[in-house]
């Protein structure tokens, strides 16, 4: 079959990693696989899927991914594909349009337990529309399946794909020595946007001692001034690093103590199970999506309490054995989620779907 995954950009994040990974090992699965990002801004995730032999479309650079005009353009490529594959608002939106001219199936995946156009009670019957359209809407846990039929009802096309990464990649990583620390290190790895809460993380060195702990801040994003203010008024700045957008994260994570994803809410976060990959420690806020993966196997602190994910923090650095305890579980916990049990996921309800659309049809059109 010939799949196009269509996204607005390749830069940091848990949907663009999730594309950089699985179209390979789909086309290994003897599928055509493209991409098409709106912004075809350079990335690592851009330059990875080419020199894997992916072919990435864009529009062009910074471009305005909301662009309406863009639905034309859209179309002209989707025509060429069996499936379309979206991610993101903007391609979700575009996509549904855009079937109306040209006949594919529809796919997309959610890859959160929330998002911002649920606040917008006047978009709720254009949303409603858009998924309708799509043959199949994939969640990435339970529990952002649960609050998608919620808050749409009447929605039977949909099904949960649980998330996966290459958990033996990130267990077998070694550790990078220029940049390991003498100190407790602390790292996140996220972009730094409204849905992460890398706020209450920062606070949390506030209450911990700057001779002991050391916290990397892993990502970028609109809100990286509004966090770096943030550690100046805290008098972080010799504590807490921001080393951007990193293309050895597997290495980075395995060169620090503690693994921690501070979110307000989360689908089926990719670097929470990287996180727990590296046979780390890993601590989540106690929120949906997060809590999901977590409970009974990392630790969990109430969200946006500062001072008891310090008081975690001070724990495993002081407590060796229970440190050992949460690392050995947060790895059993990962090897659950291996990526290769998404991309037999996918695969087969891809070729489900084509399959279930070639029997409707009538003999003298079937392929």
């Amino acid at each position: 079959m010939k799949i196009l995954q269509v996204i607005t950009s390749l830069q940091i994040g848990g949907a663009e990693k999730l594309i950089s990974e699985i179209s390979p090992l789909l086309r290994d699965k003897g599928h055509e696989v493209d991409v098409l990002a709106f912004d075809g801004v350079e990335t690592h995730f851009k330059r990875s899927l080419e020199e894997a032999g992916i072919k990435v479309y864009s529009f062009s650079k910074n471009c305005n991914v909301y662009n309406p005009l863009v639905i034309l353009k859209l179309v002209k490529i989707m025509r060429n594909y069996d499936i379309v594959h979206t991610h993101n608002t903007a391609p979700q939106l575009f996509a549904a349009i855009g079937s109306m001219l040209c006949s594919v199936l529809l796919v997309t995946t959610e890859h959160n337990t929330s998002n911002r156009r649920r606040d917008w009670k006047c978009y709720a019957p254009i949303d409603r529309w858009m998924y309708k359209r799509y043959n199949k809407v994939i969640c990435i846990s339970n529990q952002a399946e649960e609050n998608l039929k919620a808050f749409h009802p009447s929605l039977k096309n949909v099904c949960t794909i649980y998330n996966g990464v290459d958990v033996q990649k990130f267990h077998d990583a070694k550790p990078l020595e220029c940049i390991r620390s003498e100190k407790t290190t602390v790292v996140m790895v996220a972009g730094f946007r409204y849905q992460k809460d890398q706020d209450t993380l920062i606070k949390s060195f506030s209450h911990l001692d700057e001779n002991r702990f050391e916290l990397w801040l892993v990502g970028n994003g609109e809100r990286c001034p509004e966090l770096e203010c943030l550690v100046k008024e805290l008098n972080l700045e010799s504590t807490v690093k921001f080393m951007g957008i990193r293309a050895d994260i597997p290495e980075v994570l395995q060169s620090a103590d503690i693994v921690v994803m501070s979110s307000h809410f989360e689908g089926l976060s990719l670097s929470n199970v990287e996180g727990m990959s590296v046979g780390k420690p890993f601590i989540a806020s106690d929120v949906d999506g997060l809590r999901e993966v977590v409970s009974g196997y990392g630790l969990l602190f109430p969200h946006g309490d500062d001072k008891e994910l310090a008081s975690i923090i001070k724990r495993l650095a002081e407590d060796k054995d229970f440190y050992k305890q949460i690392a050995d579980k947060c790895w059993e916990r990962a090897q659950m989620y291996d990526i290769k049990k998404m991309v037999d996921s996918y695969n087969d309800l891809f070729v489900s779907l084509k399959r279930d659309l070639t029997c409707s049809l009538p003999a003298q059109v079937k392929p």
